[in-house]
């Protein structure tokens, strides 16, 4: 017991040490934390180190996927939807397929099904890995993007090798195959939504912001478990469950349940992922002993890794390549659509504009619509607006395209993949040896450089015209806090007045006043008129003007 403890907190100075040196190092912590991990390795006490796998598919991966949606712009993620979608699925499926080939070629005896299993294993980018692209200044669109696919990818790869490994049998039928990747999405997606919600309606009325906090500790697996045992995805369960509480919880929860939470949830995901980072490197001894009992060199298995590699970053470029033509024509057809949303916008300002408007662009013929129609068509006009702006002024060029090519990292999800390798698979300890391999050189070739290729592909950024842009958004927000603020009616005796009941009034007005801009914020967030990072600044000042009010209210009551 007294050994565990020692490691345990051994772990936790390593981690936050690896996280303070990092920077003055100019590498990412994640990398840091493989080589002490690998270094660690070779302690006989921590070498025999036997993790489960499914201690960080089930019991780390979750949490860390729901933070993440939970703290993600969830209007670019919606914006990104049709790229994020298909490299999730669609460059999943085919690297997998064709590393599928790859392997079977090179790997003497191991059969296409068993590559695929391999290549659906090391196919996806990994959400803790490709968090060191948020810290490099790079396109929003590009961060969007590489966010929303390893939140979603994984998912993905551990059906497909669930698929893959039931290929070995007989029974196997591609349509059946189809159907369960269906089934496992769209139960996980019913779950995960109604967690969320439920999760916010019980919070809601919690008063502690602590215990609060430790209720939101529970929602991923509340999430996750239940879509697992009726065999669905329980990472999109979380996935899901943590989109529906970033969209809904500035609307539900207190300021003071939300800071509590954040502070908290940063905590829980920086020793979580330095975990995952430790874990990798703690397992190189056991994963060499392995293959070396098996009388199988590791020297033929790394060269396979270095292949892989080289392959999955070539199929990915020759799909995005493609990707961008597609993003860039469809930003030049919204933006042929600006003049006319924006004539729709102008005569949207009166309810017979917006009939008329409706109207316009009903194919079948005028008819009487309601309110809430019509008001929901303003909505997706001021989104379309919006869109086109966000588009126009974010563009996706081949340098961009050439980031998320070069950011699509693996990591520790690949290795507990292939840990859970049935043990009657062909050449397993080779197989789990493979992935390994190509998620240390992914992270240290890959996330060695990916700060090297930003600095170069990055056009230079002029700082005035950031700074220029920034304050014409925050005096747009100002106009729109002012008006909100006008809409709350002052009540008698909210100023001047220095008697308790009269300290009271004025409590009530100010906070009434917050609740006002802050709902008028959200709507904005929400229709994404505003840039994300600037108005989430604001949202933060609002919150910690409530709490300060709050607070001064306590001390005078």
């Amino acid at each position: 017991m007294t050994e565990l403890l020692v490691v345990a907190v051994g772990a936790l100075v390593v981690i936050a040490s690896a996280t303070l040196a990092a920077p003055r190092l100019g590498v990412a912590a994640p990398l840091v934390l493989v080589a002490v991990g690998l270094a660690a390795s070779f302690v006989p006490a921590l070498g025999s180190v036997d993790i489960e796998p499914e201690w960080i598919l089930e019991g780390v991966l979750p949490p860390l996927l729901y933070s993440s949606a939970v703290s993600m712009p969830t209007m670019n993620f919606r914006r990104e939807f049709g790229a994020i979608s298909g490299l999730s699925v669609l460059l999943v499926i085919a690297s997998a397929l064709l590393l599928g080939l790859f392997f079977s070629a090179v790997i003497p005896g191991l059969g296409f099904a068993w590559g695929v299993a391999l290549g659906a294993i090391v196919s996806p980018t990994d959400a803790v890995a490709t968090s060191i692209i948020k810290e490099m200044p790079v396109s929003k669109r590009v961060v969007a993007m590489l966010d929303g696919e390893s939140l979603l990818n994984d998912p993905t790869a551990l059906v497909l090798l669930r698929t893959a490994i039931a290929a070995t049998a007989v029974s196997f039928a591609f349509w059946h195959a189809v159907g369960t990747f269906v089934y496992s999405v769209v139960v996980a997606v019913v779950i995960g939504w109604v967690v969320g919600r439920l999760n916010l309606v019980v919070r809601r009325q919690m008063k502690d912001p602590t215990v609060n906090t430790v209720i939101s500790f529970t929602v991923p697996f509340v999430a996750a478990v239940p879509a697992e045992l009726l065999h669905a995805s329980g990472l999109v369960a979380a996935v899901i469950a943590g989109i529906v509480t970033g969209i809904r919880g500035p609307r539900m929860l207190s300021p003071q349940h939300r800071l509590s939470d954040s502070q908290n949830w940063r905590t829980v995901e920086l020793v979580l992922e330095g975990a995952v980072f430790l874990t990798m490197g703690l397992q190189l001894t056991t994963i060499v002993s392995n293959v070396q009992e098996d009388h199988a060199g590791v020297g033929p298995a790394v060269l396979v890794a270095v292949g892989a590699l080289v392959l999955t970053v070539l199929v990915r470029a020759a799909y995005i390549a493609p990707l961008l033509g597609v993003l860039h024509a469809r930003s030049r057809q919204f933006e042929g659509m600006q003049g006319r949303l924006a004539d729709l916008q102008e005569k949207m300002t009166s309810p017979e504009g917006k009939q008329e408007a409706f109207e316009e662009l009903n194919a079948r013929g005028r008819r009487k619509v309601s309110e809430r129609q019509l008001d929901r068509f303003a909505v997706r006009v001021t989104r379309g607006l919006a869109d086109i702006e966000y588009f126009r002024h974010e563009p996706l060029g081949w340098r961009e395209g050439a980031i998320v090519v070069w950011a699509g990292m693996r990591g520790a999800v690949t290795v507990a993949a292939a840990q859970t390798l049935p043990e009657n698979t062909p050449q397993r300890s080779v197989l789990v040896l493979v992935a390994f391999a190509v998620a240390t050189l992914s992270l240290l070739v890959q996330g060695g450089t990916i700060g090297t290729v930003v600095r170069r592909l990055s056009p230079p950024v002029d700082d005035e015209a950031v700074a220029e842009q920034n304050r014409a958004e925050q005096t747009r927000i100002f106009e729109l806090m002012r008006t909100a603020s006008a809409s709350v009616p002052e009540p008698p005796g909210a100023e001047g007045d220095p008697t308790p009941e009269g300290f009271a009034v004025a409590r009530r007005y100010r906070l009434d006043t917050l609740r006002a801009q802050r709902a008028a914020l959200l709507d904005a967030r929400d229709d994404g008129t505003f840039d994300a990072d600037v108005l989430e600044d604001a949202l933060a000042n609002l919150d910690a003007s409530e709490i300060a009010i709050e607070l001064r209210g306590k001390m005078t009551a």
